[in-house]
């Protein structure tokens, strides 16, 4: 994570500054994590490894309280668990504590579970969770037993009063839905959410619904896709910046969401070729913190950190499309 124009390394307890040194700040957390979760704010987060079933919920340099999840499957799919402010103030945390398909909602700070109630859980394994910025949904971009990668939104204040909302179809419809397997998805804002689809693009005739090979953004109020546009590289993950996203699959590309151009590519900076959020453990997901103002992003590698400029639009040499 970025803590003003400093690295922070929070399994690790290492901070780099401006000039590259590497200094210990806090408790190595030990070789059983590998992956970290930052709160919008900055005073929360959970270490954890991406195919275990332990983490650490953490406030600074604190340990609040230690967390599991069901054992079953864990090695095959990345640890489901997300940290977010509901738009009543209150951080949370949400994550699958006792079953793979059971979503639960807890107050950061108390741990106190706000999703206490009946559920009646469908068969999905939840996983790369996100709240969106404003705190009124949840993203999981799981995966059901094929195995095949699908997108779910959920409306995160009415779990509150119903957790059984966690358990149902979500507010994304079927028709017009995705039709190809949902590879990454993220939030690009409070309304809008950037999905990657899988396998060769098809040029079929026009449908509806998001297709094979295809970046599409789908808007909460407008109930549709607003953008689906081809892909003609694989996108692995995504991570947003407002009106593009930086794909992350061989390499760092900054990508225009409206349009699917390439924006920006750094072919020097190699990252993994995962995919979607189950598979196999010998690929891991790339580690890359975009810092808050949108203008760097740090890109883990073997030996070093890469610092990419991300440029402003005003400075795209877009390519153009036939």
């Amino acid at each position: 994570m970025w803590d003003g124009d400093d690295l922070v390394d929070a399994v690790g307890g290492r901070r780099w500054g401006p000039d590259g040194v590497e200094r210990r700040t806090s408790v190595d957390r030990g070789s059983s994590f590998d992956r970290s979760v930052v709160s919008p704010s900055g005073s929360y987060s959970v270490v954890h490894a991406e195919r275990g079933t332990e983490a650490l919920l953490l406030e600074g340099d604190r340990v609040v309280r230690e967390l599991n999840r069901s054992d079953y499957q864990a090695d095959a799919f990345d640890y489901p668990v997300a940290l977010g402010v509901l738009p009543d103030g209150r951080e949370v945390l949400v994550h699958c504590p006792e079953e793979y398909n059971v979503l639960e909602i807890e107050d950061a700070e108390s741990g106190e579970r706000l999703t206490g109630g009946e559920r009646r859980p469908k068969d999905v394994f939840h996983s790369r969770l996100a709240v969106s910025p404003g705190g009124t949904h949840l993203l999981s971009a799981g995966w059901l037993w094929h195995p095949y990668g699908i997108v779910e939104v959920f409306d995160l204040v009415g779990s509150l009063a119903d957790p059984a909302v966690l358990d149902g179809p979500g507010v994304l419809p079927s028709d017009p839905g995705v039709a190809a397997e949902v590879v990454s998805a993220c939030w690009l804002d409070g309304d809008r959410l950037a999905v990657a689809t899988g396998g060769e693009f098809r040029d079929e005739e026009e449908t509806p619904a998001l297709g094979p090979g295809q970046l599409g953004v789908w808007s909460l109020s407008a109930g549709r896709w607003i953008h689906r546009n081809r892909a003609d590289l694989p996108l692995g993950t995504l991570i947003a910046r407002g009106d593009t996203v930086v794909s992350l699959h061989g390499s760092p590309r900054l990508i225009d969401v409206r349009t699917g151009a390439v924006a920006a590519e750094w072919p020097t900076v190699e990252v993994s070729l995962r995919e979607g959020s189950y598979g196999v453990t010998h690929v891991p997901t790339p580690v890359a913190a975009l810092h808050p103002d949108g203008t760097r992003l740090a890109v883990a590698q073997p030996e070093s950190i890469a610092i990419i400029a991300l440029p402003e639009r005003a400075e795209w040499q877009l390519p153009s499309r036939d």
